[in-house]
Parts: structure tokens; sequence; C-alpha cells
């Protein structure tokens, strides 16, 4: 190698003056965003951990649906006609179907308390699972 392709330090002495001080600009300019980013960084990142949460959520919300509906499948509409229950056997199997559900998903914590939110989410859902069907057959 000759002299011209010496070390990268070398080279930044041969740089022009107007480069230098653009570099100085550039170097301004990171700082500030970089401040910035710092003041601004903990709003980012609480944002981005709030729209996970809601993400969780909905997949937390969509995964005891899948499962209230199993259990009911199963213990519910699986029931040959004429036999005999009352609607109040019924009720209390689609509450048990819930109970089910909800603790399927808290498998792995301590279950004696139910959120109310997971009650009003599947709530929410089985009065949106009802529309959906009641479309599919062509009412509403």
């Amino acid at each position: 190698m000759t002299e011209e392709y010496g070390h990268i330090s070398d080279a930044f002495d041969m740089l022009p003056e107007e480069e230098l001080l653009m570099t100085e600009e550039e170097r301004k300019a990171l700082e500030a965003l970089d401040k910035l980013y710092k003041e601004n960084g903990d709003a980012m990142t609480k944002l981005a951990k709030i729209e996970k949460e809601q993400w969780e959520r909905e997949q937390r919300s969509q995964r005891i649906l899948e499962r209230y509906n199993m259990f009911y499948n199963t213990e519910c509409s699986g029931l040959a006609h004429g036999t005999p229950i009352t609607p109040e056997f019924q009720q209390a199997m689609t509450l048990e179907c819930m109970l089910d559900a909800l603790r399927c998903e808290n498998l792995n914590h301590e279950f004696d308390v139910i959120t109310t939110a997971d009650i009003n989410d599947l709530i929410n859902n089985l009065y949106d699972q009802g529309r959906e069907s009641l479309k599919s057959f062509g009412f509403q």
C-alpha cells in the first residue's frame, strides 16, 4: 500500500474544513436526536407496552371464547333432544362452561378470583358471535 491509503485517522486529518464542520453539525444533530429519544423514549416505550398489552388481552379474550365454545358444545349442545332438562340446568351448565374456560386460561396461576373484565369480554364475544351467526343465516 502507498501513503495515500493510510490509516483512517490520517484520512481525517486530510478532510477539508467544510467537511469537518458538517461532521460537527451531524454530530450535534445526532446528540439532539439522542437527547430527544431519552426525553421521549419512556413515553414511546409505554405506548409500545400498552399496545402489546392490548394485543395480548385480545388474544386472551379470543382463547377464552374458543374454550368456552368447546366446553359448551361438549356439555350442552351435545344433549339429546327430549332429555329432561330445565332451563335452570342449562344455565348452570353454561356458567360451569364459563368457569372451565377461565380455569384453563389461568392454569399457571392460583385460581380463586375471576376478573370481571374476562367475564365481560366473554359475554361481549358471545353476543358478537351470535350476531355473526344471525348474519350468516340472513337475519339482521
